[in-house]
């Protein structure tokens, strides 16, 4: 045999097995197409499902969003009724204590009547941490007093606070209003 003869024959079986491999190729295949399909239709149901649990998360963040709004508003709006409904015992007894001015003879009972208001304001105050600033005879501060005047003094150490003409308010330790108050220098020498 030639080597053209071998060439040709090596052609010839080639493409027979090319043949028989594109035919084994097209079968397995062919065999193969519905398992595919199969696992197609099944990706493409769990991506479904995917933008389902995806749109359900999305409208449920945005509903916790939403509630979350209206109580931060209400929990701004409302913040102070317990407070409030606590001064309401206070008023109540302001008025009766007006009443009892108008119709009264005796100025120690409205003395009385006007100290235990007072305390139960005091009360109130020490309930929602509130404190007064009352800084007779203490050193001038300026975080938490302010000066209205300064006087000369030979009685009083310098800088210290020779009276108060409002009292101060801290909630919680910040403070809510300054002490007005009068602070001594020393006295100048003439």
């Amino acid at each position: 045999m030639s080597n053209d003869e071998k060439v040709e024959q090596t052609n010839v079986d080639i493409t027979d097995e090319a043949g028989e491999v594109s035919h084994h190729v097209e079968g397995l295949a062919e065999d193969h197409v519905p398992d595919l399909q199969v696992k197609l239709e099944e990706a493409l149901a769990k991506s479904d499902d995917y933008y389902d649990q995806l749109l359900r998360n999305k409208a449920e963040l945005d509903n916790v969003r939403k509630r979350s709004q209206r109580e931060l508003e209400n929990a701004h709006k409302y913040a102070i009724e317990k407070f409030i409904n606590e001064l309401i015992p206070v008023i109540d007894s302001m008025e009766l204590g007006q009443q009892a001015a108008e119709t009264a003879s005796d100025v120690e009972t409205l003395k009385e009547g006007m100290n235990m208001t007072t305390n139960m304001f005091y009360q109130l105050l020490e309930k929602f941490d509130i404190e007064s600033i009352n800084p007779q005879g203490d050193n001038f501060d300026p975080e938490f007093h302010q000066a209205m005047s300064i006087q000369e003094s030979a009685d009083v150490a310098p800088n210290s606070v020779m009276a108060v003409m409002q009292k101060g308010y801290v909630l919680a330790g910040r403070l809510l209003r300054p002490a007005m108050v009068v602070v001594s220098k020393a006295p100048s020498e003439e």
